[in-house]
């Protein structure tokens, strides 16, 4: 008996080693401490490389008529600058863009991939290639196919808004990763099959059991659509649409206006980030409301 003891013995001091070892004096913080070097450093690095930029181009914006002067006309001006078009008036079409696609993008796509996982999971494939497929289209090449279908709808004096269709069809792939991350996060299939053993109806299931679990990847396919609108370029220049970008690019052939063009780009940058912490807020206090 005392022979089997000794070799369970040594096990069980081998064991408290090695537990020692991983105690926070041990190797593993020595090893948690460098990581945490790494992560600063590499946060650091990033940050400087964003925003440094951001606050070169604010302080352009900020410089006075004289050198070593300094003013804020340059971002009052950019609720008054005439245009043609207005200033205001391009920024007010991207927002109510950004808003229309943003609202177009989750009615169609998150009760699509929701259905499709809990009814039709074989054609999960054939929907993921449909979404990313416009990732591996370049704009122009959208552009000309969409241009035969603008021009006629420019026959009926639409605005800019139109543009939504097309902007959808860009989002697409960004949005559809963000959600498809929060549905595979969430056990869709127990959770339908135990509201539908309940009684509940398949628009219960999708709207009330699976969609509030799905907040935080909502929000972010909303800051990623939102954030696309804003800077969005192409397809409404070859389009002959005025958004935001166009405006900005138009006030930047003229070097007398170059304080409105930073402040304005400022200001959507700025926009975006204010955005992007208002979201993450909403997400965390979604989450910690969940029961």
């Amino acid at each position: 008996m005392a022979a089997l003891n000794q070799p369970l013995a040594d096990v069980a001091a081998e064991l408290t080693g090695s537990a020692a070892a991983r105690r926070p004096g041990g190797l593993r913080a020595s090893q948690r401490r460098r990581l945490n070097a790494f992560r600063y450093l590499a946060f650091t690095l990033f940050g400087l490389f964003f925003l440094l930029p951001l606050l070169a181009m604010v302080r352009f914006s900020l410089e006075g008529t004289r050198p070593g002067t300094w003013s804020v006309s340059a971002w009052t001006q950019i609720a008054s600058y005439p245009g043609p078009p207005p200033l205001l008036s391009s920024i007010e079409v991207t927002l109510e863009l950004a808003v229309i696609t943003s609202l177009v993008m989750l009615v169609l796509v998150v009760p699509t991939m929701i259905w499709v996982r809990l009814r039709v999971q074989w054609f999960s494939r054939v929907m993921e290639f449909i979404c990313l497929l416009p990732l591996t289209i370049p704009a122009i090449v959208l552009v000309v196919g969409l241009a035969p279908i603008y021009n006629r709808i420019e026959r009926y004096n639409v605005s800019a808004l139109m543009l939504f269709w097309a902007y959808v069809i860009l989002a697409l792939p960004y949005a559809y990763r963000a959600l498809a991350a929060g549905l595979n996060a969430v056990d869709a299939t127990t959770l339908s099959e135990a509201a539908r053993s309940l009684g509940a109806r398949w628009g219960t299931v999708m709207f009330r059991i699976i969609v509030p679990n799905m907040w935080q990847a909502i929000l972010n396919a909303l800051l990623l659509t939102i954030a696309l609108v804003l800077g969005e370029f192409t397809i409404a220049y070859l389009l002959t649409y005025v958004n935001l970008q166009v405006n900005l690019f138009e006030i930047s052939r003229s070097t007398e206006n170059a304080g409105v063009l930073f402040s304005a780009s400022a200001a959507t940058l700025l926009f975006a980030f204010v955005l992007l912490l208002i979201l993450s807020y909403v997400g965390r206090r979604l989450r910690r409301g969940r029961p």
